[in-house]
């Protein structure tokens, strides 16, 4: 079997591409190792400064694959250590498109929906083509969507997120935008192209304050108000004394462009 998931780079901005369309991109046990596996690889390497996550055919992904687990309600357990593996493994998935070092950009086509739509939600930003759609439709067929929700409430209010949870009904592109769920809507068939010149926008900027500010940005989220200020001011302390706001700073005042190292 080919892998799951391609992966391309260039000029600083990586594409990691979902590619089951036949099986709708659904987060399998295999493709979550390969995602798995190719975000590790992503955080080691210097040379990608943003990453794009995209998906091949209609469908940007349906969540997790409602055969693989049909399958395994015939296991002696009913399924129970196999649910709970594929769960643990999609978390830390998810977990690490948070904490990757690169900002990570959804570029969705088709429907994202339950994990596919959990996928989204944990990106740093999204791009949507115009007839893109989005759902947490767990409820329609008995299952609550508690883990999707973690990383939806976490990028929309509570009461957009729990209608979307509570009803599993569509939700087009610009609602999904109004919403704060994506940050762009694009032309149908362009997201992609769309979500790389957002991210090689990015990528031009200094590659260690950005890993910073991303890192800053998420850890503060989980700390109260004084916390989060006493962490933020740390940040911007060692930012100050760093080369790039040196170069920053100077370029700036001469009026020249910034030359980053």
């Amino acid at each position: 079997m080919t892998s799951p998931l391609r992966l391309e780079s260039a000029e600083g901005v990586a594409t990691l591409t979902l590619d089951r369309p036949e099986r709708r991109n659904s987060l399998s046990l295999e493709m979550l190792e390969a995602l798995e596996a190719a975000l590790a690889s992503l955080d080691a390497d210097r040379d990608v400064r943003a990453v794009v996550i995209a998906a091949e055919g209609p469908a940007f992904s349906a969540g997790h694959d409602l055969r693989e687990l049909q399958a395994h309600r015939n296991d002696a357990d009913q399924g129970r250590a196999f649910y709970q593996r594929t769960l643990e493994l999609c978390a830390r998935v998810m977990i690490g498109v948070v904490r990757l070092r690169q900002p990570v950009i959804a570029a969705v086509e088709g429907v994202a929906t339950a994990a596919g739509c959990q996928l989204v939600a944990s990106c740093d930003l999204a791009v949507a083509g115009a007839q893109a759609r989005f759902a947490t439709p767990g409820v329609n067929i008995g299952l609550f969507c508690s883990t999707p929700a973690v990383a939806l409430s976490r990028n929309v209010a509570a009461k957009p997120a729990m209608e979307m949870l509570l009803t599993g009904e569509m939700v087009d592109a610009e609602a999904a935008r109004a919403m704060g769920l994506i940050n762009r809507v694009a032309e149908t068939g362009s997201a992609l192209a769309a979500a790389r010149a957002l991210a090689a926008q990015i990528a031009a900027r200094p590659e260690r304050v950005i890993a910073l500010g991303k890192a800053a940005f998420h850890r503060q989220r989980g700390l109260d108000l004084d916390a989060a200020y006493a962490d933020a001011t740390g940040v911007m302390l060692e930012n100050m004394l760093a080369d790039e706001a040196t170069e920053g700073f100077a370029a700036f005042l001469d009026k020249r462009p910034p030359v980053w190292r």
